[in-house]
């Protein structure tokens, strides 16, 4: 009667982990030898772990990254590709989000850039970090929607509070005089509160001539640029290479 009402209470209280926890522990008899403090932590990190869990699947949501499955456990190190183990390993503790720094990956297409973003990113939901993900292409998109509407402000406030922009294609089919001024601003508020994850076909030395307007050009590239990390992606494409496989 007793282990109901607590279940019943621990249920009540959202505390799902415990509960579950709980249970393992009366169906286990070699639990139920321990002491009351090693229990109750058992019950506590169950919990806790719970938590994590939901938080991370809540961030994972949130980001809507195209290729969800991608985790910097199954980066593909072959030689070819000009990928740096060490350099990943170090990136992959997620620290330059927390100085809020930029990574810059670039390469030609089919390289796997996108892949690898999603990757960082998803390293990043799980460290307890804020994601999102857009393609170049539908950020302007969304920016002359919202600026059409009326909730160009809105827009705004949702990007830049994100601890982890992913902003994927950089610089395909240039940048729109009209937008530059905005997206100048959405990365200068960025800057200060979180991290770029810039993915390109074009070097960043190639950057400048995507852009109308060569003073909303040298802002962006000095709030992108003199931050970053970057990581150049060789070899050919990984399309081609997974079709040989098939």
């Amino acid at each position: 009667m007793l282990n109901q009402q607590t279940m019943a209470q621990l249920q009540a209280l959202g505390l799902q982990g415990m509960l579950r926890a709980l249970n393992r522990q009366l169906d286990d008899p070699s639990i139920q030898k321990l002491n009351f403090d090693e229990r109750f932590a058992l019950l506590l990190d169950a919990e806790t772990g719970d938590r994590e869990g939901r938080k991370i699947e809540r961030l994972l949501k949130t980001a809507k990254m195209r290729q969800a499955n991608a985790c910097l456990e199954d980066v593909d190190y072959r030689a070819t590709r000009g990928i740096d183990p060490a350099q990943v390993a170090s990136l992959g503790d997620c620290a330059w989000i927390t100085r809020r720094q930029n990574l810059v990956l670039t390469g030609l297409t089919g390289t796997g850039k996108s892949w690898l973003a999603c990757a960082f990113g998803k390293q990043a939901c799980r460290s307890g970090h804020s994601v999102y993900f857009t393609t170049a292409t539908q950020l302007y998109e969304n920016l002359i929607a919202a600026q059409a509407d009326g909730t160009l402000s809105k827009l705004r406030r949702q990007l830049v509070k994100t601890q982890l922009l992913i902003i994927d294609d950089f610089g395909i089919g240039g940048v729109d005089v009209h937008l530059g001024p905005i997206l100048l601003d959405i990365i200068d508020q960025q800057s200060m509160q979180g991290s770029l994850l810039i993915t390109s076909q074009f070097p960043p030395e190639k950057w400048y001539d995507l852009f109308n307007d060569p003073t909303v050009a040298d802002a962006i590239l000095d709030r992108i640029v003199h931050r970053a990390h970057f990581m150049e992606l060789k070899g050919e494409s990984m399309r081609k290479v997974r079709a040989k496989k098939t």
